[in-house]
C-alpha cells in the first residue's frame, strides 16, 4: 500500500467526487479510479458505494477514512521532523566531559551553541575522561571532552582547546614552598591528595612519578579542584592542578610553583569516533565549537563521508 493511495482515498471521500479529487490533486480522473480500485483489492473491501448521481462511503469505508487520515498526519508530522533534522533545526547530542570542564571555555561554547540552535537538546554525562573515551567506543556518546589527548587511537578524532601544564601546590609553610622550581623527585616522601582513577590525569601523574623511581602516597581522592586545594592548604597533603586553577586559589594560604620538565600538561581534548555515525546535530556541535576555536575540523568529518 503506497501512502498516495490513502491520499488519494480521502480526498475523494472529503469530496464524494472522483473529478474534484483530480481536480485538486492535479492526476488524471481515470488515475484516481485505477488506485482507489487497487486500494479496494487489496483491502479485500469496497470504499465507495458509486450510483450515478452520487458516490457515497461504505461502513468498510468509513472505517478507513479514519486510520488513514492518521496515517496521512502521522506521516505529515514525520516529513516534518525530517526536514527539521536535516536542516539542523532539531536533534539530540550525547557530551561527555569530566567535572572539571567547567573552569575551562567549554560552558561558554555550550552557551553559544543553545543560543543558535535552541531546539537542539544537549545531555551532559559527568564521567572521567576514561568512561568518555569508553562510551564514544562503544556508541553510547556522540562527542567527549577529555584531560588529556588520548594515546595513539585508530577510530578516534579529535582537536584540543587547552594545553596547560601542572602546577604544585603546597601548604604556606611546607619545605619546598622557596622553592623556584620543583623537581619530580623531590615529591617522593610526600603525601599526595590525588584525582580518581578514571580521571586520565591520574594515569600521567603516576608516570611521570614512576620516572622518578617512586609511587606516589594518595592520602584521598578527587574531581573537584575547590576540595583539592582545602585538602592542601588544611596541610593533609599536596596537590597538582592545572595552572589556570592555580591562579585562582588563595595565596595566603597555600603556595603555588611551576614543575620542571618534561611537563605534564591539562589538555581538554574534544573527542569523537570516526567510524561510528554522527547525527547532523552532533557534527553542527562539532563544526560550530571549532570555528569559535578557530580550529579546522570540517575536513576531518567530510575525509569520513559524514
Amino acid at each position: 500500500m503506497d501512502v498516495r493511495h490513502l491520499e488519494y482515498f480521502v480526498e475523494v471521500a472529503r469530496h464524494r467526487s472522483f473529478t474534484k479529487a483530480s481536480q485538486v490533486l492535479h492526476i488524471s480522473q481515470p488515475s484516481i479510479s485505477k488506485t482507489i480500485r487497487i486500494l479496494e483489492d487489496e483491502l479485500g473491501v469496497t470504499l465507495f458505494h458509486r450510483s450515478a448521481k452520487q458516490i457515497e462511503l461504505t461502513d468498510a469505508g468509513k472505517a478507513v477514512l479514519v486510520q488513514a487520515q492518521q496515517i496521512l498526519a502521522s506521516f505529515q508530522n514525520l516529513t516534518s521532523e525530517l526536514s527539521d533534522v536535516m536542516n539542523i533545526k532539531k536533534g539530540n547530542i550525547r557530551i561527555g566531559i569530566p567535572p572539571n570542564a567547567g573552569s575551562s571555555p567549554f560552558p561558554r561554547l555550550i552557551g553559544e551553541f543553545n543560543k543558535a540552535y535552541p531546539q537542539i537538546t544537549i545531555h551532559l554525562v559527568e564521567i572521567g575522561s576514561k568512561k568518555i573515551e569508553q562510551g564514544i567506543n562503544e556508541g553510547t556518546l556522540d562527542i567527549g571532552v577529555v584531560c588529556t589527548i588520548p594515546e595513539k587511537n585508530q577510530t578516534l578524532s579529535m582537536f584540543s582547546f587547552v594545553k596547560e601544564p601542572l602546577m604544585l601546590i603546597v601548604p604556606g609553610k611546607h619545605r619546598l614552598s622557596t622553592k623556584q622550581v620543583v623537581d619530580y623527585s623531590e615529591l617522593k616522601d610526600e603525601s599526595f591528595v590525588f584525582y580518581r582513577e578514571d580521571f586520565s590525569l591520574y594515569d600521567r601523574i603516576i608516570e611521570r612519578c614512576h620516572l622518578c623511581g617512586f609511587k606516589p602516597k594518595i592520602i584521598c581522592q578527587s574531581s573537584q579542584w575547590d576540595f583539592m586545594t582545602e585538602m592542601v592548604a588544611s596541610q593533609l597533603g599536596i596537590a597538582l592542578l592545572p595552572k589556570r586553577i592555580c591562579e585562582k586559589v588563595d595565596t595566603d594560604q597555600v603556595i603555588v610553583l611551576p614543575l620542571r620538565d618534561p611537563q605534564i600538561y591539562w589538555n581538554l581534548t574534544v573527542i569523537w569516533n570516526k567510524y561510528r555515525y554522527l547525527s547532523h546535530a552532533a557534527r553542527q556541535w562539532l563544526l560550530f565549537t571549532s570555528s569559535i576555536l578557530d580550529i579546522d575540523t570540517e575536513s576531518q568529518l567530510i575525509k569520513i563521508g559524514i
